[in-house]
């Protein structure tokens, strides 16, 4: 059985049906655990589970096809022995002191103070709570649409938002943010604004720091803006960008954070005027703009531009991390540092991981929270302090811009060698997709027989350029050595 397909198939239910069948464990937060990257953390919920609690589990499952094999699906995984004390998650950012370093992404997840309030009692550290901006809000209908996976709804790897800014009255999300960082003076409130002019910038900044907010962000990035020079119209204009940035650093005491745009050719432009400006960091990606073609997400017939998100958008977002990570002008020049927080396709601790390895101090998470609920971030805490206790890291701090020098420029890179693709025929099903892809995309380096279904390598024609490895369903295609190329 393939775990992770069969987890994928629970509903994550509320009031999981499941569990309350279970009477010695919690079968549904087991299989959650695995659906974000905790597989080897599974016994926790299930340690006490007799086959027969499992058994009933999965005849309370109300799946809407075939109940998830419950029994089969937790029995096959082999539980991790680990019993270390699991290491602390705070990290400085900003010179704000966080608890761990998850925050909800400034969006609909955040738009009021009940929602913020349960976010942070289920473990979130910070809120970059719903950009607040001085202009009517008026939103359409449907503002959502989704690319799922072939066409499973519930389950979509890109999310399509028209969603504008805070339709909250300014002062209402200003009492809100005050009351906020009043009742949970330990969490770290970040307000997020957009102004269209000088003046409007800068009283909003000023407003925000007068309800004792942390630190503001600067939205020069929402894609769906209907009126013109706010949003994304600023983060495309590197001198707007230094111009609004300088206005609000001159004008409050509590750290600044322009928000970068991804719709740019070249994000380190607009990244140097906020460094330029004394930003103190700076987040990155909003949505990036794109279409969907739904029918059923049309505004009264129509369709528009607007800003995509989710998993789908995850390696354009770390692309433009590690691009102002690289940039020396903008991080470490003269002493100074701007600090990065990185937003875009986090789901699981492993996505998080990968951004503060390229240099971020900080993650927000919005898409993950929309679909599965706040109750993901018990998998990002637990999955990140296991990961740690793993490697013997203590330290958060420690793991950030670890990988920033394994990348280079492509003129750099090792052209003199390669590794063959290795098949384990012990995995292999004999389905033949590695022959089928290398025939028509890659090279015609495998051979596939029809009597035994044994694919093999022939070494004379494969390029190492790993095609069939990316195609295997069963993981059957692994790596060999490292060779020099035949001269």
């Amino acid at each position: 059985m393939n775990i992770y397909e069969e987890a994928s198939r629970c509903l994550l239910c509320q009031d999981a049906p499941c569990t309350k069948a279970c009477e010695q464990g919690d079968p549904s937060r087991a299989i959650r655990a695995i659906r974000f990257g905790n597989e080897k953390l599974v016994n926790r919920w299930i340690a006490d589970c007799s086959d027969g609690d499992l058994e009933r589990a999965q005849q309370a499952c109300i799946h809407y096809d075939e109940p998830v094999r419950i029994k089969e699906l937790l029995r096959s995984v082999l539980p991790d022995e680990t019993t270390e004390t699991l290491p602390d998650l705070s990290i400085d950012f900003c010179g704000l002191h966080c608890e761990n370093p998850f925050f909800l992404a400034s969006s609909s997840i955040c738009t009021n103070y009940d929602m913020v309030a349960r976010a942070f009692e289920a473990g979130w550290a910070g809120v970059y709570y719903k950009t607040i901006c001085l202009q009517d809000i008026q939103e359409v209908s449907p503002r959502f649409d989704a690319v799922h996976n072939n066409g499973q709804h519930g389950d979509f790897y890109g999310f399509r938002n028209m969603e504008q800014l805070s339709e909250n009255p300014a002062e209402v999300d200003f009492d809100i943010l005050h009351r906020l960082k009043q009742n949970y003076p330990t969490k770290i409130v970040i307000a997020s604004i957009m102004g269209q002019t000088e003046e409007q910038w800068i009283e909003l900044a000023k407003r925000a720091e007068a309800a004792g907010v942390d630190a503001v962000e600067l939205n020069f990035s929402c894609p769906q803006m209907r009126l013109a020079g706010m949003g994304s119209d600023v983060g495309q204009n590197s001198e707007l960008v230094l111009f609004y940035t300088a206005y609000v650093k001159n004008s409050v005491h509590i750290p600044v954070i322009p928000k970068m745009t991804p719709n740019i050719t070249h994000i380190n432009q607009p990244a140097l005027s906020a460094f330029l400006a004394n930003a103190d960091a700076i987040s990155a990606i909003n949505t990036i703009k794109s279409v969907t073609m739904s029918d059923e997400a049309a505004v009264s017939g129509f369709k528009t531009v607007s800003g995509l998100s989710g998993r789908a958008v995850k390696p354009i977002a770390l692309r433009c991390i590690l691009n102002m990570a690289q940039n020396s002008a903008i991080r470490g020049a003269h002493g100074k540092s701007v600090e990065l927080s990185g937003i875009g396709g986090i789901e699981t601790w492993r996505d998080a991981l990968e951004f503060i390895q390229l240099g971020c101090n900080n993650v927000q998470v919005c898409t993950a929270v929309m679909q599965y609920g706040y109750r993901i971030i018990d998998d990002l805490v637990l999955g990140l302090q296991h990961y740690m206790t793993q490697r013997g890291v203590s330290c958060v701090s420690d793991l950030v811009g670890e990988q920033l020098p394994a990348f280079v420029q492509p003129s750099d890179l090792d052209r003199q060698t390669l590794v063959y693709p290795k098949i384990d025929h012990e995995k292999c099903v004999g389905c033949g997709r590695c022959e089928i892809s290398c025939s028509d995309g890659g090279h015609q380096a495998v051979l596939f027989d029809r009597t035994t279904r044994l694919p093999c390598i022939v070494g004379t024609k494969c390029v190492g350029c790993h095609l069939c490895r990316m195609v295997c369903p069963t993981g059957a295609i692994g790596l060999a050595n490292r060779i020099p190329k035949r001269q």
